[in-house]
């Protein structure tokens, strides 16, 4: 997942020559390189720390002077504008750059990183594209999804052929104090699970903010309201994670016929409530499929 921040006034995705931080002094094999240090980079790069990753072992290309700033300080670790010979270090790299600035960046970088695995948490862009511009079979997609930032997300993965079994267990550690994870083995799965998981946050803050807004209507405080919505996602969310029933049946068990529940859910029926919602999943999965289409090769 890319940083949102606007890319800046440059024919190169990393801008002007410059570097700043220290130079590294981890070994090779050790070395993991971020390509983009925005929110989801910066979410496993505070991972790996606190898993006791040294701040030495890990480098971030980041262009914009603020971000670079803010990882120097949270962290600690090397941070750079620009790609160059350091990457050769890089077991590792992580792709956490925008999809419309991937090419550029990967063409920029592909002479570092060739004996790398890569790991790309690009939405849309498809592996194909990847190890083209790259000059590598060794690339995995990620689809992660913003809970990673409190180490509570999901992610799907997609591993290229030649991706080893050793290199799996790489990914898995580097990702793993994000949250859970879970390989796919098809890609083209990974636009149904950017529809699903990828912005499946945004759908319940979608939710969150209505079940708010009518609290507050009926006279509910907006702060009472949120906090009565959040905690009622917190807690049917592990009540689902712990029950071996399917939601259907949970939800029936909440639902008695002629009560309160009854009342909203058939409301929500008449609307066309359950329709309207997987057709808009059905129209992000469209859209990442787009984003590959657009912005690959």
């Amino acid at each position: 997942m890319a940083s949102s921040r606007p890319a800046p006034i440059s024919s190169s995705p990393f801008g002007p020559s410059s570097q700043s931080g220290g130079q590294p002094n981890a070994a090779a094999h050790d070395q993991i390189a971020f390509i983009g240090g925005g929110n989801m980079a910066s979410a496993i790069i505070g991972g790996l720390v606190k898993k006791g990753v040294p701040a030495n072992h890990i480098l971030v290309i980041e262009p914009w002077a603020e971000a670079r700033a803010k990882l120097l300080a949270d962290f600690a670790i090397q941070a750079h504008e620009m790609p160059g010979p350091v990457l050769a270090q890089a077991r590792t790299v992580v792709w956490a750059v925008k999809p419309q600035m991937f090419k550029d960046a990967a063409l920029q970088t592909r002479f570092h990183t060739k004996t790398a695995l890569h790991l790309s948490v690009a939405a849309g862009i498809r592996s194909d594209s990847i190890a083209k511009w790259l000059d590598t079979e060794r690339v995995v997609r990620a689809m992660p999804n913003t809970p990673a930032l409190i180490g509570k997300g999901m992610t799907a993965l997609f591993a290229r052929p030649a991706v080893s079994d050793a290199d799996r267990q790489v990914i898995e550690k580097v990702l793993a104090a994000t949250g859970e994870s879970l390989w796919v083995g098809v890609e083209e799965q990974l636009d149904a699970v950017t529809a699903l998981s990828g912005s499946g946050p945004a759908y319940v803050f979608y939710l969150i903010e209505a079940m708010t807004q009518a609290g507050a209507d009926m006279g509910l405080s907006r702060d009472q309201a949120h906090r009565l919505a959040v905690g009622t996602f917190v807690g049917a969310s592990a009540l689902a994670r712990a029950s071996n029933e399917p939601p259907e049946i949970l939800r029936q068990r909440v639902t008695s016929k002629g009560g309160t529940t009854h009342a909203a859910i058939t409301s929500m029926d008449q609307d066309g409530l359950k329709n309207t919602f997987m057709r808009a999943l059905h129209a992000a999965k469209h859209r990442a499929r787009e984003l590959g289409d657009e912005f690959g090769d």
